[in-house]
């Protein structure tokens, strides 16, 4: 066998086309669990499509039978010391913020399990898609091992109760459910998941690049003030969204009924 054909596959595939860069995990085998040299992978990943002036949206899947089954358990047994697994867990939770705080939207295709930090995944995206036969759980809870991570996440995607009764007990929701909870956006068949998630991020493209980058800033950092200090940043926002190129471009087309010509600045 020839050292190209013995390389191993690359843990992170990146696909690109019309402004959207598709992130695909690539464990197949271990239906696609998170282990280190994968989320060093994921980091360095989405750090590419943030500098890229190309990419407007990116879409998150998985290899294979899975979206994210979560931690690679059995790394995670063979990593000594409560310092290597610290440093694991911190690195897995710098990926997560990577993801909310990456200045374009992320959208999550998700198919068969995701499944405690793979459902941390999911809840992490800014928007998720998922086929009708994909489940979800935190299951830590199960193996002793309480989901304390993933819950950051997936208490601020759904609600309270909601999260608690999946973290309390680790049970498999149905797709179906998850959108009645608010973790996924919308469910469909499978064989039209790549339709909806090309057609959803296709949308989504066609808009200013600056103002989505403000737009989902914003969104994040207002959830976390009270009501006074998140309308007070609001309007501080859209003062200097309303100073943009595209602010002006987007209004003047509008009026003029044409379709808007984005500068990105």
């Amino acid at each position: 066998m020839s050292a190209i054909a013995s390389m191993p596959d690359p843990l992170l595939l990146r696909e690109d086309a019309g402004g959207v860069a598709r992130l695909t995990l690539n464990r197949p085998a271990a239906r696609n669990a998170l282990s280190v040299d994968l989320l060093h992978a994921l980091a360095a990943g989405l750090e590419a499509v943030a500098a890229d002036p190309d990419v407007r949206v990116v879409v998150l899947a998985g290899a294979g039978s899975a979206f994210c089954a979560g931690h690679d358990l059995r790394e995670m047994r063979q990593t000594p010391g409560q310092s290597g697994l610290r440093a694991l867990f911190d690195l897995c939770s710098a990926v997560m913020t990577r993801i909310v705080r990456l200045p374009k939207p992320v959208i999550a295709r998700v198919h068969g399990i995701a499944t405690a930090a793979g459902c941390q995944l999911v809840a992490s995206c800014d928007l998720a898609i998922a086929a009708e036969t994909a489940r979800f759980a935190t299951p830590g809870v199960n193996l002793g091992l309480f989901c304390s991570t993933p819950m950051v996440a997936l208490s601020r995607a759904v609600g309270r109760k909601a999260a608690m009764e999946m973290l309390l007990s680790g049970e498999m929701i149905e797709a179906s459910h998850a959108r009645e909870i608010g973790l996924v956006n919308r469910v469909v068949p499978d064989s039209e998941l790549d339709g909806a998630v090309a057609a959803l991020a296709g949308r989504i493209a066609s808009k200013s690049r600056a103002t989505l980058a403000i737009g989902k800033e914003a969104f994040y950092r207002q959830a976390e003030l009270s009501l006074d200090d998140a309308y007070r940043y609001t309007a501080e926002v859209m003062t200097r969204n309303m100073a943009l190129r595209d602010a002006a471009e987007g209004i003047d087309a509008f009026l003029a009924r044409r379709a808007p010509v984005w500068t990105d600045a």
